[in-house]
């Protein structure tokens, strides 16, 4: 059987032995293509053990199960995978799973972070890649400021006012 992940090699060469907890994932995204895999299989105990213990009361286990059950996973795709290697503390994998439900067929992407501790990878938490912050190149102009247009009148009363 392929693994789940995509990774083109067979369950039991891939993710299999770390889900089955033959051996520990070595790197981020050997954990993040078993968790993948764990929940195509909707091993939710694997799901569990593998969340970091300093976030894991942040998890609903029960919803996750019933997205679990109720989604035929039909594949990841690992876009960037930052630090996380054999020497890291920490890393971070960015991807997309597609799967589909009642509703058709729907993407998920994620940016995981994963923090490694005593010798073994957890995922910690997990950003909607998504949404980005505003970075102002100016600083922004509050309202009983001069208006920048140069007007000499308050933003409020000039440019502010439209």
């Amino acid at each position: 059987m392929q693994c789940p992940c995509k990774s083109e090699k067979k369950l039991s060469e891939c993710c299999g032995p770390i889900i089955d907890g033959q051996r520990q994932a070595e790197t981020a995204e050997q954990l993040m293509r078993a968790r993948y895999s764990a929940y195509t299989q909707v091993n939710m105990d694997f799901i569990e053990q593998t969340h970091d213990p300093e976030t894991k009361s942040h998890i609903d286990m029960q919803s996750s199960r019933e997205w679990a059950e109720s989604t035929t996973w039909t594949g990841l795709e690992i876009i960037e995978t930052k630090d996380g290697g054999v020497g890291d503390e920490i890393g971070t994998v960015l991807f997309q799973a597609t799967f589909e439900t009642d509703e058709g067929v729907q993407h998920h992407h994620e940016l995981s972070q994963f923090t490694k501790r005593n010798g073994q990878w957890f995922f910690s938490d997990a950003i909607d890649p998504t949404i980005r912050t505003v970075v102002r190149s100016e600083p922004k102009i509050g309202r009983n400021d001069p208006c920048s247009c140069g007007s000499g009148k308050k933003f409020k009363k000039c440019c502010g006012n439209k």
